[in-house]
């Protein structure tokens, strides 16, 4: 009863997550319940009994991932989302989408809470962080290479994006200092001779 407690507490909370970064305008604000719902996500991992994938689930996603994200948004400026323009279709497809996934989710819970099929238990061994460890850097290295080049190459274009926004922006606001400059300072017109000759 606990177990069950514990897993809806965090399935609710993860749902709320991820309704709230959905319908939040503020970037940083949905990043940051983004990362809500991966340590739900990880804890519910936990209850299933997947504690490597739960430290993986923290560390890499919540952790690497999303500071990665939030370094990515501040650094871009871009915290406030535009105002977009909703197209016809997508409030309906939405509804209809919703209402499919409220179906399957009760079927899944109502019509198979009573089925006779038993999951067999994994064996001990099964997906220890030494097995995972050597399947990562042996059999699925390259792929793990391959993300971490990817990650890599979309810092290094925020970085440059940035650092062309950032000098657009310094040569117009010194254009402008300079227009207002010139415009507020009257030019000293000599008066008298005596005073031409010192201008000269």
């Amino acid at each position: 009863m606990s177990a069950l407690i514990f897993f809806f507490t965090f399935a609710l909370i993860a749902v709320g997550a991820a309704v709230g970064m959905l319908f939040s305008r503020n970037a940083i604000y949905a990043a940051l319940l983004l990362i809500v719902n991966f340590a739900s996500v990880a804890f519910l991992y936990l209850s299933l009994g997947a504690p490597f994938i739960a430290l993986a689930q923290v560390t890499v996603y919540a952790g690497a991932i999303m500071v990665l994200f939030l370094f990515v948004i501040m650094l871009l400026g871009a915290e406030r989302l535009p105002p977009s323009q909703e197209l016809p279709w997508q409030r309906p497809l939405g509804i209809v989408l919703a209402f499919l996934l409220l179906i399957e989710a009760v079927y899944g819970i109502v019509f198979r809470v009573n089925s006779a099929a038993t999951l067999s238990l994994p064996v001990v061994e099964f997906a220890t962080p030494a097995e995972i460890g050597s399947a990562l850097f042996s059999t699925y290295l390259l792929p793990f290479e391959i993300t971490s080049v990817l990650l890599l190459v979309a810092v290094v274009g925020a970085i440059v994006l940035t650092r062309a926004e950032g000098g657009a922006r310094r040569r117009a606001l010194v254009s402008q200092i300079t227009q207002a400059v010139a415009t507020e300072v009257p030019e000293h017109k000599a008066e008298t001779p005596e005073e031409e000759k010192e201008l000269v």
